[in-house]
């Protein structure tokens, strides 16, 4: 596995969750949760390019139950391609069906109401799908 760190992107129509792997690919944080409708987008995400110098980016594909896409993974297809529009960092869809339901989960579990801390769920669900596409590629 090629050295460096790695970006997932939980798409949302409201907010973006980003979480960041360590150089070594061994730890997963969440890193920002950005607005989907910011003007500057496009200029924030190119900061965080580069600030932390990522060598893959991972999309969360939210795709239906069947394994089929919907119209959620269209908007995840387009993000990527927006991306691929400003950087030639290789991207990567990955499914992430229950991401959010488990951040919430999680979240709920640790005595954090849902509803006030959306942000927080985008960026758990980011770290779930980060955390899915590294051992995905581990076992490559």
């Amino acid at each position: 596995m090629l050295r460096g760190r790695r970006i997932a992107f939980d798409y949302g129509d409201v907010r973006i969750g980003v979480a960041i792997s360590d150089p070594d690919s061994i730890l997963c944080s969440p890193l920002i949760t950005l607005q989907a409708n910011d003007k500057k987008l496009d200029q924030q995400i190119l900061q965080l390019f580069t600030e932390y110098e990522p060598v893959q980016l991972f999309i969360g594909r939210p795709a239906l139950l069947s394994g089929l896409d919907g119209v959620a993974s269209e908007k995840a297809a387009s993000f990527a391609e927006r991306l691929r529009g400003i950087t030639d960092i290789p991207i990567e869809l990955i499914d992430e069906r229950m991401s959010t339901v488990s951040a919430a989960r999680n979240l709920r579990e640790s005595g954090k109401n849902a509803k006030d801390s959306k942000g927080s769920i985008d960026m758990a669900a980011a770290v779930a799908i980060l955390e899915f596409a590294l051992e995905l590629e581990k076992r490559k």
